[in-house]
């Protein structure tokens, strides 16, 4: 059963394409997808780059070109909860495109034709990538503390991420996402850019889907300075370690 790990940057997928037993490159769609085996498994790499629509064009390369039957997303997120601090994970357990608006045909948030604005995420799958996230963290402890704006020990989330096609870089409109999407009952942990349309894409396709994300930022004015030096010198690093993790208990 071929698993697919996709990321959006080169950094949020370490070194896992180096670590492929008989790697095999292919050229799809405008993007380079990596075949292989990893610990133990069958997997497909592909970096799908920024924003919605080409995370669901790789996502859906991923379902009809190579056959993928379970889809994992690591990457980076700027976080907007409560207690959601940098160098800390979150797992997704639903995702809500923060962007999507087709009021007043439907409510604000609604995905048309989804029946609703969240979309829960493979419970399964989730239930073990959140074990592989937990025994990650604990066994890297504080050895990041460098990189992150305020020590601490980094902690696992789980909860509601939301997607859109927008890089959220100012505290007054990261408040306004969480503010409007909070009064109406949804509690967002992180905010990316592509996890949602990925999910759809699984969704259409009948297929488990989990994602996690490392903490880069605050969504606020300083992401723009946090964010390249944490992608490269810790999001790398977690991104190994989770997936490897995540590998070992399948």
């Amino acid at each position: 059963m071929t698993i697919a790990i996709l990321s959006a940057l080169p950094e949020e997928q370490g070194d896992l394409v180096q670590a492929l037993e008989a790697p095999e490159r292919v050229e799809h769609a405008s993007r380079t997808f990596w075949r292989g085996r990893l610990s133990g498994h069958d997997v497909v790499l592909a970096l799908c780059g920024i924003g919605k629509v080409a995370a669901a064009t790789t996502a859906t390369s991923l379902a009809e070109r190579f056959g993928a039957r379970r889809m994992v997303f690591t990457g980076v997120a700027g976080g907007v909860g409560e207690g959601v601090q940098v160098g800390d994970v979150v797992v997704a357990a639903e995702y809500v495109q923060h962007d999507m608006d087709a009021s007043p045909i439907f409510p604000r948030w609604e995905v048309p034709g989804y029946g609703g604005p969240r979309m829960d995420c493979d419970a399964h799958l989730t239930a073990i990538l959140m074990r592989a996230a937990s025994a990650y963290l604990e066994r890297v402890g504080g050895q990041f503390d460098q990189y992150l704006p305020a020590p601490h020990a980094p902690r696992l989330h789980q909860g509601l991420i939301a997607s859109g096609d927008q890089f959220v870089s100012t505290a007054g409109a990261s408040q306004r996402l969480r503010g409007d999407l909070l009064a109406a009952g949804h509690n967002v942990l992180a905010v990316e850019m592509e996890g949602a349309a990925v999910l759809q894409v699984c969704r259409d396709y009948g297929l488990p889907f989990a994602a996690v994300r490392t903490i880069s930022d605050r969504a606020d004015d300083s992401a723009h300075v946090d964010f390249p030096r944490f992608v490269e010198q810790v999001a790398r690093r977690y991104a190994d370690g989770v997936v490897r993790e995540l590998l070992a208990l399948l």
